[in-house]
């Protein structure tokens, strides 16, 4: 049984449909109850639903269900197996969530999970439920789940203008489209208004308080429509789903949807505006195709930029425009309407001119008095679009009102018919396409003349038919119908009897002169025909193989000025245009690339940095500065704009040209990939050389810092012990060894700095988190800062009454010697050092004020990083490693460091630092 190419199946879409089916197989099942608003009866739904299921010998688990004190919902409850909830401690209350582990290891094949939209608390696994809700459905878990419309992210803010309440808790549509089953759990708002009032959704006090604000009827309205017109989004999409696997080509008028039919005349605009109003009234979708039938020439200019004004106003208004290829212009309108499942097609009504009118009334005289109709009749596309496919309504358009006088190109006898090229449109080359015809025909009388007597009549037809089929192959329809019509005439003057003359003395020659004469048009339409189809599919090869090219070479470009280089090849090559690139550097500055060649218009730095801005094209054949004399393409890559690509064209029709501008703006999203490409392998690059000399430095910090503690805690030692010889030093030998043992001692405090930076960066070290009381570590910094703040004086705060907080001791411990170090280093002697903690928003908030001079503004965050030091200091040394490792210690307990202005002082710093509180544990009493 033949198969046609058109009904094959592609091999690509199977194979493609194969893999999405195994990996469905594997993967969970997701249903989501979908209300309007929170009452509505969702989570009621979904567990009567579980208790069937349970009843038919389904596993199904309760991972949780937020009951909110409805009786009836937590009697629903009762048997089906519940899943214990994880406790975690944050900001000094327990909070229970989903144990997402736990219902991993337990592996139902059914879990309730209520509340998609919900956030987790801190330190949880994922941010969101719904993150949640992927990882089992991964594990071929299927899920049921709950959601509100206000939640999603599309509808947030259309639901916020209507009740007044923006709610930050949202779900990504992809998640909700994404789903298995949507149930809609449907309830008239005054219902809901009911339930209200009796104390099913809230207590009686949120009761009186959501009825004042969210739960209004006219948003409960509001909310409902929203949640229906959803839900049928999401069935209209299975419905499509469905439809494509089963290969269903009939359309099922499930959902309105419109498309409108235009052609290249000047009616299109109105026919699409038409379509547009009747699409707004039906609040469907709207579709705009035009059919790109084979033609023995090129179609006018006129058209050409008729037909891109009325795709750019499609564009415009929000349809759907594509142009279909075939030559049968109904079977591809068809196939359109019948993939995409479209209801109404909008077709235009040309007018009917002065030669129309007189066909017509021709037609209904011969219809009446003495010719059956079918011999005048015309079908038109309406009535074959309406044959191919019944199941469509056709809606044809009232003609548009003519204008006052003649439009512009347009003679008011030729109406409704197609307008021919004008003179200066087609150029000399059809004329000499007319002149080779009448030399084909005269060659080919003159070889008839040569051979006639031995050939006869029939014979000598065959080399005109040889002429005409030369002349359509070579110059077209035009000339092929004028060599029909002259091979006549020649044949019927020379080589029929009587010759010399136009007279037929034989009335069977009439019947060869109509066969000679419909041969030669039929040939000559079915050979320009051919002619075209072979240089459309010339081009089209060529222009994929151009792109080909491009691309390969492209993905081998490994430097800016390489693809700048290719770009100015390949679009000189393509297009004969010059072009140049205007890239965005490292700093996201537009930078032009080369220099532009000499024979290019002046570029306009400010137009290509308003194409890159606002990501749209302009100047020449576009809306914007259309009298630039260069097109500003932007150069848009996956993740953002990358640049503007300028083009000088030989002629400005290139730019109007609808398939020469797709073929350009291909060519620049190519460029745009390439450099994107080069882009993140330069940000890789910088990267990877970063993190080895981090990784190199940190290397060498811990190799020094090891090999120099021994010796300088020797050096402390010695200086210690002489420094207690019962024998009277001299006293100069007694200030060397002071200053010696107060130098080794710094340099021993810059060596566990850079261990701990070091440790803390390789993260091979866990910290060894213990309850420990601020007070106490507190009083150990101040006791191992003896000496360096002997010149200061230090208040602290009471500190007891301070709850004790998880850490680990030494580490919080080196972050305060650290800022009780660096407050001295910066302030005179005799200064006051101000130390004090307090608990703020669940934290423990410890701030060290110093009366200094500050710090400089800007440099808030920039004293923070490695080996920075502050303008101005002591002439104690430093490294600048000190709050470097305070912010690194502080990040690994998740908790803040910042400088601000002390409070109640012109002039000073106060340092602080934040660590999150938790549950401590219960301390026993001291037995007696």
């Amino acid at each position: 049984m033949a198969d046609t190419a058109g009904e094959r199946p592609d091999p690509d879409a199977l194979l493609k449909t194969l893999d999405d089916a195994a990996r469905q197989a594997v993967r969970g099942k997701l249903r989501v109850y979908f209300g309007s608003s929170a009452g509505v009866g969702k989570t009621y739904a979904m567990l009567v639903a579980a208790r069937a299921q349970a009843a038919q010998g389904a596993d199904v688990l309760a991972g949780i269900v937020e009951t909110h004190g409805r009786r009836e919902t937590a009697g629903l409850l009762e048997g089906l197996p519940v899943l214990p909830l994880k406790e975690v401690a944050y900001r000094g209350h327990v909070l229970k969530e989903f144990d997402l582990d736990g219902a991993l290891s337990r592996h139902p094949g059914l879990v309730l999970v209520d509340e998609l939209a919900h956030s987790n608390a801190p330190r949880s696994r994922h941010a969101k439920r719904w993150q949640d809700i992927q990882e089992l459905l991964a594990a071929g878990i299927d899920v049921w789940t709950t959601l509100n419309v206000q939640h999603l992210d599309s509808l947030n803010e259309a639901v916020g203008s209507i009740t007044g309440v923006r709610v930050w808790e949202t779900v990504p549509d992809e998640v909700f489209d994404a789903a298995d089953e949507v149930i809609l759990v449907d309830l008239s708002a005054d219902e809901l208004l009911r339930r209200l009032k009796e104390g099913k959704v809230y207590l009686p006090e949120q009761a009186r308080h959501a009825t004042r604000n969210f739960f209004r009827k006219g948003n409960l309205i509001a909310l409902r429509e929203l949640a229906l017109r959803r839900t049928a989004d999401h069935v209209d999409d299975d419905v499509q789903a469905y439809r494509r696997d089963r290969a269903i080509e009939p359309v099922w008028r499930t959902r309105e949807a419109v498309v409108a039919c235009i052609g290249p005349d000047v009616d299109a605009e109105y026919v699409i505006r038409s379509a547009h109003r009747l699409s707004q009234q039906l609040e469907c979708d709207l579709h705009v195709v035009t059919i790109d039938t084979p033609r023995a020439a090129p179609p006018p200019q006129a058209e050409q930029e008729r037909m891109q004004r009325s795709l750019a106003l499609a564009d415009a208004l929000g349809a759907r425009s594509e142009t279909l290829a075939g030559g049968d212009m109904v079977d591809a309108v068809v196939r359109y309407v019948r993939r995409h499942n479209i209801t109404k097609a909008i077709l235009g009504r040309t007018r009917a001119g002065g030669l129309e009118r007189l066909r017509l009334s021709l037609s209904a005289v011969l219809t009446a008095a003495i010719a059956p109709g079918w011999l005048w009749r015309r079908h038109s596309f309406a009535d074959m679009l309406a044959a191919g496919c019944p199941e469509i309504d056709v809606i044809r358009l009232g003609a548009p009102p003519l204008p006052d006088g003649p439009a512009p190109g347009r003679d008011p006898l030729t109406l409704g018919r197609r307008a021919r090229p004008a003179a200066d449109e087609r150029g000399s080359r059809p004329l000499a396409g007319y002149a080779w015809a009448l030399c084909y025909c005269a060659a080919a009388a003159a070889l008839s003349a040569l051979a006639f007597p031995a050939l006869h009549q029939t014979n000598i037809v065959m080399l005109f038919l040889l002429a005409v089929v030369a002349v359509a192959l070579r110059h077209g329809r035009g000339p092929a119908a004028l060599a029909s019509v002259v091979s006549v005439g020649l044949f019927d003057f020379f080589f029929v009897q009587p010759l010399a003359s136009f007279a037929v003395s034989d009335v069977q020659y009439l019947l060869t002169f109509g066969v000679l004469l419909g041969v030669g048009l039929l040939i000559g339409q079915l050979t320009a025909g051919l002619r075209l189809q072979a240089q459309a599919s010339v081009k089209r090869e060529a222009d994929a193989r151009s792109l080909y090219e491009f691309a390969r070479e492209l993905s081998s470009a490994l430097l800016p000025e390489q693809i700048v280089a290719l770009a100015g090849a390949f679009v000189h090559a393509t297009f004969g245009s010059r072009c140049a690139l205007y890239i965005l550097g490292m700093d996201d500055r537009l930078k032009l690339a080369s220099p532009p060649d000499a024979d290019m218009p002046p570029l306009e730095s400010a137009l290509a940095q308003w194409v890159y801005d606002h990501g749209q094209p302009a100047g020449a054949g576009t809306a914007t500065l259309s009298n630039s004399d260069l097109l500003y393409l932007p150069l848009k890559a996956p993740m953002r704009t990358r640049g503007v690509l300028a083009l000088a064209a030989p002629r400005r029709s290139l730019f109007s040209n609808p398939d020469s501008r797709r073929q350009i703006e291909a060519y620049a999203t190519l460029i745009a990939i390439a450099l994107e490409r080069l882009h993140y392998v330069e940000v890789a690059q910088q990267a990877l050389v970063s993190m080895e000399s981090e990784k190199l430095r940190n290397s060498l910090l811990a190799a020094v810092s090891h090999d120099l503690r021994t010796p300088l805690t020797s050096l402390v030692g010695m200086t210690d012990t002489l420094m207690r010889q019962q024998a009277a030093l001299p006293p100069g030998l007694h200030e060397t060894l002071h200053a010696m043992r107060d130098q080794a001692q710094r340099m021993h405090a810059l060596v566990v700095n850079l261990l701990d930076m070091a440790r803390l960066q390789s993260r091979e070290t866990p910290l060894r988190l213990e309850w420990q009381s601020i007070e106490e570590l507190v009083g150990a910094a101040l006791a191992d800062l003896r000496e360096p703040l002997a010149a200061h004086r230090v208040a602290v705060d009471s500190l007891s009454d301070l709850p004790l907080v998880e850490c680990d001791g030494v580490l919080i411990e080196r972050v305060l010697c650290n800022l009780l170090e660096n407050a001295a280093k910066y302030t005179p002697a005799g200064s006051t050092l101000r130390l004090h903690a307090a608990v703020q928003d669940g934290e423990l908030r410890v701030a060290v004020a110093d009366n200094g001079p500050g710090v400089a503004p800007g440099a808030e965050r920039r004293i923070f990083e490695k080996f920075t030091r502050g303008d101005r200091e002591s002439a104690t040394p430093g490294v600048g490693l000190g709050l470097a490792v305070c912010e690194a210690i502080i990040a690994a307990h998740r908790g803040r460091i910042w400088v601000e202005q002390a409070p109640g002082q012109e002039s000073g710093a106060q340092f602080v630092f934040t660590l999150p509180l938790g549950a401590p544990p219960s301390l026993q009493p001291d037995l007696p």
